[in-house]
């Protein structure tokens, strides 16, 4: 076999191997798998607001608002606590920044109903009583009777304790005609038994009063008696605050009248004892 003819195969045979090594390689070219297209990409998340949000406006609003209500928030917290709260503690309780605002820090420090140590504030009642024995001691000190509505605030069960103290027969509970008041008087024991005369019975069931607390005040006052309580301070006290009087229910029966006869025949437990 002559050269030209022995280089015309070879180029043959390198062409054919050049056209299989093409077709094997598109072969493997489809078989093998596309990669997916990418996936789309998730929306961010829609912005939303601090679930804090609506707390934040509750304060703020507390914190503008009028320095007797904040004083009020402050007062009912000490009141249904009867503990002592910083400043600090005040504002994480019930939002009121006494350090932020001097007029709320200085009206606590000047209520009469707080007590300002210096650095916490508690609440202060007007009488310093815990507890049944200490309240019954109290009211033994006031002959001429002490008005319920200073003692309502002593301590949580206060109003539960004057009842036992008046089923135990301690103490009576008697509200004046306009029954904006109680009265409490005390049933000492240890006082003298004493025999009234029924012509004096008669005679003190048979006295009229006044239609008004304030002229039964005026009354006693005329006569050198201290009355129990002051009717015009507290309604005078009352309207400065709003709270309107506390009217008594109608009652078709027993209606009084201008010319009804008022006399103190409903205190019969006063001649009660032997």
């Amino acid at each position: 076999m002559s050269l030209k003819e022995s280089l015309e195969r070879f180029k043959k045979q390198q062409e054919k191997c050049q056209t299989t090594l093409s077709s094997i390689a598109s072969t493997k070219a489809a078989a093998a798998p596309r990669p997916a297209p990418a996936a789309a990409r998730a929306p961010p998340p829609a912005v939303k607001f601090s679930n804090d949000t609506e707390r934040l406006q509750h304060i703020n609003s507390i914190r503008k608002g009028p320095v007797g209500a904040q004083i009020k928030r402050v007062i009912d917290l000490l009141l249904e606590t009867r503990q002592a709260f910083t400043p600090e503690q005040i504002n994480e309780a019930c939002y009121v920044d006494a350090n932020a605002n001097k007029a709320v820090f200085d009206s606590l420090r000047n209520n009469p109903k707080v007590y300002y140590d210096g650095r916490r504030f508690s609440y202060k009642s007007k009488h310093n009583v815990t507890d049944k024995n200490q309240l019954r001691s109290l009211v033994r000190k006031y002959p001429e009777g002490i008005a319920v509505i200073d003692l309502k605030d002593a301590y949580p069960n206060v109003m539960d304790d004057l009842q036992a103290l008046k089923a135990a027969g301690d103490i009576w509970l008697l509200s004046n005609f306009d029954s904006q008041e109680d009265i409490a008087y005390p049933n000492d024991p240890r006082l003298p038994a004493m025999n009234v005369d029924d012509e004096l019975k008669v005679l003190f069931r048979s006295i009229e009063l006044p239609r008004d607390m304030i002229d039964i005040e005026k009354e006693l006052q005329k006569n050198g008696m201290k009355p129990a309580t002051d009717t015009a301070k507290r309604r005078a006290l009352a309207q400065s605050q709003g709270i309107p009087n506390k009217a008594k229910p109608k009652k078709k029966k027993h209606e009084i009248s201008k010319r009804t006869k008022l006399t103190n025949a409903h205190l019969p437990e006063l001649f009660s004892r032997p």
